[in-house]
């Protein structure tokens, strides 16, 4: 395995050749992307992320940042405190997603008008 911040993160030779796909591999599912537009402004607790998401189950979040972290893309910070504080932060290669969420949103955004 290769590392990504000192975490386990998949090899790129199991990666697939195309860059887009790669992409896709690590943030293609509806949960991460949202994940990571809650995480852009900063720092979140793990009810904060489930409160401002949605429907997604508390299962599936747990995944998808496990996942996510693996892949270098969250860190996971748990305090000694009773009860356990975690908080979950977006890494520098987390946040150089940045660009893709905001043409995301661009484009979002313009189709909404052009169905209007």
């Amino acid at each position: 395995m290769e590392k990504v911040n000192d975490i386990a993160a998949t090899p790129a030779k199991d990666l697939p050749a195309c860059p887009v796909e790669t992409t896709l591999t690590l943030i293609g599912d509806k949960w991460k992307v949202l994940i990571l537009r809650d995480l852009m402004p900063g720092t979140k607790r793990f009810g904060e992320l489930k409160k401002s998401i949605g429907s997604v189950s508390q299962k599936v979040l747990t995944a998808q940042l496990r996942d996510m972290e693996k892949n270098g893309l969250v860190t996971r910070t748990v305090y000694p405190e009773v009860p356990p504080r975690v908080e979950y932060s977006l890494t520098a290669l987390g946040r150089s997603l940045k660009p893709i969420l905001d043409s995301m949103w661009d484009w979002g955004e313009a189709y909404k008008a052009s169905v209007e």
